[in-house]
């Protein structure tokens, strides 16, 4: 077998879920994108925009995550994915 400079690559094809919410969550998720419009001068943002971004930030920002990766993988830094900032 021939030892190659580029290693495996990695799967990045989108990943489609569908999810039920509980009502009151949608609710918030429509107010949320409502204000977030406004704020960004645009319309309201459909929720189904902003769940991706929020689970990013969400999955980014949690430290406890980030180091029980990091003692799985042995690595000192944990990628942090699509939205890295």
């Amino acid at each position: 077998m021939t030892k190659l400079k580029l290693g495996p690559i990695p799967d990045d094809k989108p990943v489609k879920l569908t999810v039920e919410l509980p009502a009151e969550l949608h609710r918030d998720l429509i107010a949320y994108g409502e204000i977030l419009g406004q704020e960004a001068g645009q319309g309201p943002i459909e929720p189904k925009k902003l769940v991706v971004p929020m689970l990013e930030r969400f999955i980014a920002t949690d430290r406890g995550f980030a180091k029980a990766r990091r003692a799985s993988r042995g690595t000192t830094k944990a990628p942090l994915g699509r939205g890295e900032a």
